[in-house]
């Protein structure tokens, strides 16, 4: 069995005179979670569409669980999970009606489909609500809805496109711990998202797309350390040391490289931060602050945010406006 779960080669897909993607390589370990980034109009959504079977490509190939999602899209289709931008569900029908629907489409027995649908509406606080008409949940409630009908067939693979647009912070982190458990569960999750902690506390790896093409694919660490190494950011307790912690932190400053204060996005007063090449700069920085009679209240290394390392990729260079085309179910 391989290794990978997802496999695109060379994707392209044009709309009109946008081009949605031009030559996409995308590639997906069984068991992990891929977190798709880009600004808007990239062509994140397009690459979904694509591996779920929705769109077809003018150019390339993809494979998802082992199978060509052109030659054998039905086959796909039985091992995945998806869940769009926007609710999808019917609203005519009740939160256990909708979720009972879909398991018969996947072949559960009417006893087994009902079951399912009752563990899912507890698992996404939906119990109260599963006799009510979908048309009267919340926005909230229909996304959450939404996102339990994709995972009705235990799928093998789940294609999550910004999952949590729309739910409130309490809810994300709720969907947060869902994902976890697929993965711990033996599902495989590529998830595409505008929050990027939510890729920063999910994902084993990351892609960036930009203009519909990859620009950067590696894990959150990995792309952290090729944006910016590491800081070391110390705010002493008594601000008239300022002076005593830079001249500190100079001696354990990555070479070509000083100690500044007050530089770091956010930083509060006094707080002075400092280019390190490793995490050896703590076993020298903190007996130096010590003799140095400087007390410290704030002590941290640390590498740039994904929110850092999202801008450096994508700065000046922003995406085309998407034909609305790629909205459409192809």
């Amino acid at each position: 069995m391989s290794d990978l779960v997802v496999r695109a080669e060379g994707l392209r897909k044009r709309f009109g005179k946008t081009q949605a993607l031009d030559g996409v390589d995308l590639a997906m370990r069984r068991g992990t979670v891929l977190g798709v980034l880009g600004p808007n109009g990239a062509g994140k959504t397009t690459a979904v569409r694509v591996l779920a079977t929705l769109l077809r490509p003018d150019e390339g190939r993809a494979e998802v669980a082992g199978i060509d999602v052109l030659k054998e899209p039905a086959r796909v289709r039985r091992r995945i999970g998806l869940t769009g931008q926007y609710a999808s569900v019917d609203e005519d029908l009740t939160g256990t009606q909708n979720l009972v629907l879909i398991g018969r489409l996947l072949d559960l027995t009417t006893r087994d489909a009902k079951k399912r649908a009752a563990e899912l509406l507890e698992w996404f606080d939906l119990t109260e609500a599963a006799g009510r008409m979908a048309k009267t949940y919340s926005g909230g409630m229909r996304r959450r809805l939404d996102l339990a009908a994709s995972l009705v067939g235990h799928p093998e693979v789940i294609f999550l496109d910004e999952p949590t647009t729309g739910l409130d912070p309490a809810k994300r982190e709720d969907m947060w711990g869902v994902v976890r458990t697929q993965v711990t569960q033996g599902s495989s999750v590529l998830l595409t998202t505008q929050y990027l902690e939510e890729a920063d506390a999910l994902a084993d790896e990351i892609v960036v797309i930009n203009h519909g093409k990859v620009i950067a694919h590696d894990t959150p660490d990995g792309l952290k350390r090729r944006v910016g190494g590491l800081t070391l950011s110390v705010r002493p307790a008594d601000p008239a040391k300022v002076p005593d912690t830079l001249r500190v932190l100079d001696a354990v400053a990555a070479p070509g490289t000083s100690a500044s204060a007050e530089t770091a996005a956010g930083a509060r007063p006094g707080a002075v931060s400092v280019p390190v090449t490793s995490d050896l700069a703590l076993d020298e920085a903190v007996p130096a602050l010590r003799r140095a009679g400087v007390e410290v209240i704030d002590f941290g290394l640390h590498l740039p945010s994904l929110d850092e390392v999202f801008h450096a990729l994508t700065e000046g260079t922003p995406a085309p406006a998407a034909s609305t085309k790629e909205n459409e179910l192809v």
